[in-house]
């Protein structure tokens, strides 16, 4: 189907990292695959390819652009070519724009140029082992110090991606109680050094998933955070997340859409080549016409999915049709990566397939990033409901 997203400069881009993926990444992705993670120098490849500094004003090192249609390039091929990044995606799609938001110029000249050649990785610290979808009800506390030159964070963090290679991790504390009126006041964001004292790695969590993203627990025992690396106002933290959550929920969106069509990819090459009673699996109606629907269900994701990434990019994707999006393109996703596995027989099961991986790969995008049944509650009350 004909698609107006991308210019000659994203198909540019999009050659750039195939061929990237071909030379750098496949020849050596089952040994990250056994080890739970990319390892840490892969992000300075990243870096020097310039993936980290497309947002990136040019001041601080990066290409000063303001668009999302290069990430949704680098989900459509890392998805087709049965691999991810690592932690790299929260890196550029969830911490970047916090940054970008509210970091001061000071922060700013500290933060970026170390962020966009890799030095300093990135990850965000919302979740809690008592807090899910709930964020209003966090635990970790950061106290002002009385002389006033930094805070004292305390508490535990879990489902960090990225956290076990992040350099500075952008957490999520309370530095008042929350009111009568406003259970969600009270929150405050800051850009946490992990080499500080007091701050600690717990497990390298073992996930169904996702197996070359590190995800981890995150401990705070009197940690000093200068003042300084205070991001934005405090108390305004809830506010600020707000207003992120719809790039985060595009991001999910767009990246199931590139599952989805990845795996009708290894569905084709596999029944074309795999015979059974003499025959290729390609040549029964079955097949073509579990095909043939799974084509049409990633037809109308990808509309969906292009749709939002305009309204994104115009800053006009409201956080019901970011929900939208997300429900939407997670549950085509799961249907269509789940018939193409039964496409492949017995050798779907097998994790050496790339069908295994991405089928494990695609269960946590109807969870994180709020999960399915959040996205309805969201929809629902938009509708006046």
């Amino acid at each position: 189907m004909r698609r107006t997203v991308f210019n000659e400069d994203h198909e540019a881009f999009r050659e750039t990292i195939r061929a990237f993926i071909e030379a750098e990444v496949a020849p050596v992705y089952d040994e990250w695959y056994a080890a739970g993670q990319a390892p840490r120098d892969f992000y300075y490849k990243l870096g020097e390819l310039g993936i980290f500094g497309i947002n990136v004003p040019e001041e601080f090192g990066g290409a000063g652009l303001d668009t999302h249609k290069f990430e949704a390039v680098l989900y459509e091929e890392t998805a087709r070519a049965g691999v991810n990044f690592g932690g790299s995606g929260v890196h550029v799609l969830l911490a970047l724009p916090y940054i970008k938001m509210l970091a001061s110029d000071e922060q700013k000249k500290r933060y970026l140029p170390k962020f966009v050649t890799g030095e300093e990785m990135w990850a965000l610290a919302m979740t809690e082992p008592g807090t899910g979808s709930d964020v209003a009800g966090m635990k970790t506390t950061a106290k002002l110090s009385e002389d006033g030159s930094h805070y004292v964070l305390n508490g535990a963090k879990t489902f960090i991606t990225g956290g076990v290679h992040a350099d500075r991790v952008i957490v999520c504390a309370r530095t008042a109680a929350p009111t009568a009126e406003d259970r969600r006041f009270g929150i405050s964001l800051f850009s946490v050094d992990t080499k500080s004292e007091g701050y600690s790695i717990g497990r390298k969590l073992d996930k169904l998933g996702l197996r070359t993203s590190d995800t981890a627990e995150l401990a705070f025992v009197d940690v000093k955070v200068p003042v300084e690396d205070l991001l934005g106002e405090e108390n305004k933290g809830f506010y600020y997340l707000g207003q992120n959550l719809p790039s985060e929920r595009w991001g999910i969106a767009f990246g199931a859409y590139a599952q989805a069509k990845a795996a009708i990819r290894f569905a084709q090459q596999y029944v074309q080549e795999r015979t059974v009673f003499g025959k290729p699996v390609a040549s029964f109606q079955n097949t073509k016409f579990e095909l043939a629907a799974c084509q049409a269900e990633v037809d109308a994701a990808e509309a969906v999915a292009d749709r939002a990434l305009e309204a994104l990019d115009e800053g006009e994707l409201t956080p019901a049709e970011a929900a939208s999006a997300k429900l939407f393109c997670t549950e085509v996703a799961h249907r269509v990566i789940d018939r193409c596995l039964q496409l492949h027989g017995g050798y779907g099961y097998m994790n050496e397939y790339p069908i295994a991986r991405l089928y494990a790969d695609n269960r946590v995008n109807r969870i994180y990033g709020g999960t399915s049944e959040v996205m309805k509650s969201i929809i629902a009350k938009s509708m006046g409901l």
